[in-house]
């Protein structure tokens, strides 16, 4: 584990006492690297700036050294991987994840931490805004507001942004996240955690750039926009049960009927199931559907004791900027 007790004198009141992280993905991304570093070392002083490299093939380890940030090194390839990685080994009462490709605005930390801090949160994310289409491409744009509803739809929290690599996150935030994802679907996976035990969190646009000459992206629009979305539906499926097999219960139940309806009419006026192979199917229909109901409801209360059990581990800790009674009492 790695404990920060770094801090400058300089540093705002605002956090003058916590521990801040600055935990940076990486891989190859050597063009960039060495400018995210020095950009975040001014931007909040106080901040121990850890790199966590995913098998760069390039000088990006290297670089991350020579600028005076703290390397790890993470085998298992994927964004998600890496995340897992950051969360577990890294101790601090504040976190700022920020991709290492120099897109996100550095000077913008700052106001995030005040804002996790002034209110109490969880997480704040820094929604991108951009006016360049070469920053933020039309593919992109398209399918993160597809997948941010998607998720609003379903979980019943609009953000603008859901896909951003920038956020800010608690200790207790960071130490009840599982992290199952191992790539870049890990972004829905950190909102729908948030969302699920109705943390407090919010947005702050943020500048959002085009990368560097020699900095090239490592998401692809339409293979990790397929990843997210199957992440969505296991997430709908593993964290509202009853929903996702009640609308099968439901589905099932409607052509059911719906097939049943001649087969009723028939008998009614000739006393005869001349149609047997539907009878049959109408029926098991039904079976298969009251099936789905009673695993809704068996998984359910299995979800509620998982989250029972997250919300503690979340509660184990103090929110952001808070000390602990005990040390109020010995003051």
């Amino acid at each position: 584990m790695e404990n920060l007790n770094v801090q400058s004198s300089g540093e705002q009141s605002a956090y003058a006492d916590l521990d801040i992280a600055v935990i940076i993905p990486c891989y190859n991304e050597e063009a960039a690297i060495a400018t995210v570093i020095k950009n975040f070392q001014r931007a909040v002083p106080s901040a121990i700036i850890f790199v966590f490299d995913n098998n760069s093939t390039d000088n990006t380890v290297a670089m991350a050294k020579a600028s005076g940030a703290l390397v790890r090194k993470v085998a298992l390839q994927g964004k998600g991987n890496v995340i897992r990685r950051m969360f577990a080994d890294v101790e601090a009462d504040i976190y700022v994840l920020v991709d290492g490709d120099n897109t996100y605005d550095a000077q913008a930390a700052p106001k995030l931490i005040e804002t996790l801090i002034d209110g109490g949160l969880d997480m704040v994310v820094g929604s991108r805004v951009s006016n360049k289409n070469n920053a933020y491409r039309f593919g992109h744009r398209f399918g993160n507001a597809l997948l941010t509803k998607s998720v609003a739809f379903i979980f019943g929290y609009a953000f603008t942004d859901m896909l951003s690599g920038y956020r800010i996150f608690s200790r207790r935030y960071v130490k009840s996240f599982a992290a199952h994802s191992s790539g870049f679907e890990t972004e829905t996976e950190l909102a729908v955690h948030a969302l699920q035990l109705r943390m407090p969190v919010a947005e702050v646009p943020t500048q959002y750039s085009a990368r560097l000459n020699g900095s090239l992206s490592k998401l692809n629009t339409y293979r990790d926009g397929l990843r997210i979305l199957i992440t969505i539906f296991k997430l709908f499926k593993s964290e509202k049960p009853l929903t996702f097999f009640s609308s099968g219960f439901f589905f099932c139940n409607v052509v059911s009927i719906i097939l049943a309806i001649p087969l009723f009419e028939t008998f009614i006026q000739t006393g005869l199931v001349p149609r047997f192979p539907t009878a049959i199917l109408c029926s098991a229909l039904m079976l298969f559907g009251l099936i789905l109901l009673t695993c809704g409801i068996v998984l359910n209360t299995v979800t509620k004791g998982r989250s029972e059990a997250k919300r503690f581990a979340y509660l184990s800790y103090s929110a952001p900027g808070r000390a602990p009674a005990s040390k109020h009492a010995n003051s």
